[in-house]
């Protein structure tokens, strides 16, 4: 009998979260204060500290063949070879590389006033490809704190990870259960995409203010859902998907409950992203300035997903030809099982809106493709996983209990060491991240 009824109640809780038409009536404020969200935050949290000791494994393998190197080359005599670094600093320079140093270069030096024609990769006038709030963040934490720009670089975004891990265990707990956030949290924290969160990179940015919005629209909270969308697309142009979650959210408001109001945060999302637009044009004194820099140095053009099929065969056909291939394939496979469940339980449509224009945007360009980076930015994902999951109570069969949980902790191993060697493969440049 009391099964009975909490099936009932369950599935009737589910038809609110399909139908997205009421939001949770308790409070965020309770969902705080409640000791076993608590624990579930503790437990998010260790596994990001976890997961940063990962990350920092990954790039000491760059830093000890970096000095071994050098002592052989001095041992040699080689003709320019620099003096022994330090391993400290071998570390900072791979979670400073690869945008991140295009981020340093806004931090330092503001937006160029002309973009030469034929723009390489390789100008730094290409900066302005990458958007503002991320540097400028940097920047007023810089003036905070001493220790210069690249520690406050670093440091924002090791903060700003922590929080982007209670903010999707937050979520999780406002959609399911304490248990389904504890593990949405932990298997987000040790995804090998989350190395973006060590590195000197905007996505934690990005994430902490994606998740707000969607929390906002979650509780209906039009304007400040609005208000975190219009900061969030300025931070990354795959912020566009929170434009999606709002017009999803307000069509859903409107249908159902008139609620005009709901308009306020389609308004107001695309602010960040066209004003950036507008910012650089101004600077470079051209129109579609932001566009000619990702045409021309980036070679972005556009294969919606052919590419990233095409890399996943060449995979197939070869496997150890090239580290690219493998990372496309590994990271359409676990899309698709992501995705799976996504499809067994189901999330709020303003969510599955946000995810499906990030994986669109991931898949459309024809350069860089499917990554294990654009798959983290879809974090909804994760609350997915983590939902799908089975829960750990006692089974009558044995051997399924025993399975489950052996299943979830080689997902975390194989994520653990996934986030090392990507860390370290692309600390020594071995595949486009």
């Amino acid at each position: 009998m009391r099964d009975a009824a909490l099936n009932a109640a369950t599935a009737a809780r589910r038809a609110v979260l399909d139908e997205f038409s009421e939001p949770r009536q308790t409070p965020i404020s309770e969902d705080l204060r409640d000791h076993g969200f608590r624990r579930a935050i503790g437990v998010g949290l260790g596994a990001y500290l976890v997961a940063r000791i990962c990350v920092l494994a990954g790039a000491a393998v760059r830093a000890a063949q970096t000095v071994v190197d050098t002592r052989s080359d001095l041992a040699e005599g080689v003709p320019g070879t620099e003096p022994e670094p330090s391993p400290l600093s071998v570390i900072v320079q791979v979670l400073t590389s690869w945008d991140g140093r295009w981020y340093l270069e806004v931090v330092r030096n503001g937006y160029p006033d002309a973009i030469p024609p034929d723009i390489t990769y390789f100008q730094l006038e290409a900066r302005a490809a990458f958007f503002p709030v991320y540097p400028w963040l940097v920047r007023a934490v810089d003036v905070v704190l001493p220790g210069g720009d690249t520690f406050a670089a670093l440091f924002t975004n090791f903060v700003l990870g922590a929080i982007s891990v209670v903010l999707v265990g937050l979520i999780a707990r406002r959609l399911f259960t304490v248990s389904v956030a504890a593990r949405a949290m932990t298997i987000y924290a040790i995804f090998p995409g989350s190395f973006v969160l060590s590195f000197a990179y905007a996505e934690a940015a990005f994430i902490v203010l994606a998740a707000l919005c969607l929390l906002f629209i979650i509780e209906e909270r039009w304007l400040l859902a609005g208000l975190a969308a219009a900061v969030a697309t300025g931070t990354r142009p795959n912020g566009v998907a929170l434009v999606a979650a709002c017009a999803v959210a307000s069509v859903l408001a409107i249908r159902r409950r008139r609620d005009w109001s709901s308009l306020l945060a389609v308004v107001l999302s695309p602010i960040g992203f066209v004003g950036f637009q507008l910012y650089v044009d101004a600077q470079a004194g051209e129109r579609g300035a932001w566009f000619r820099i990702q045409r021309e140095a980036w070679s972005e053009g556009t294969s919606f997903g052919k590419t990233a099929v095409s890399n996943t065969f060449s995979f197939l056909g070869s496997p150890l030809a090239s580290t690219a291939d493998a990372l496309t394939a590994v990271s359409l496979v676990t899309l698709l099982a992501m995705l799976y469940c996504l499809w067994k339980r189901h999330l709020p449509l303003p969510l599955v809106a946000f995810c499906a224009v990030v994986i669109a945007l991931m898949l459309i360009p024809e350069t860089v493709t499917a990554r294990p980076r654009f798959i983290f930015t879809a974090f909804p994902l994760f609350i997915a996983v983590a939902a799908w999951w089975p829960e750990p109570t006692p089974d009558p069969d044995h051997h399924r209990a025993s399975w489950d949980r052996s299943g979830w902790d080689l997902t975390l191993v194989l994520s653990g060491a996934g986030l090392a060697a990507l860390t370290g493969l692309y600390a020594v440049f071995g595949a486009i991240p």
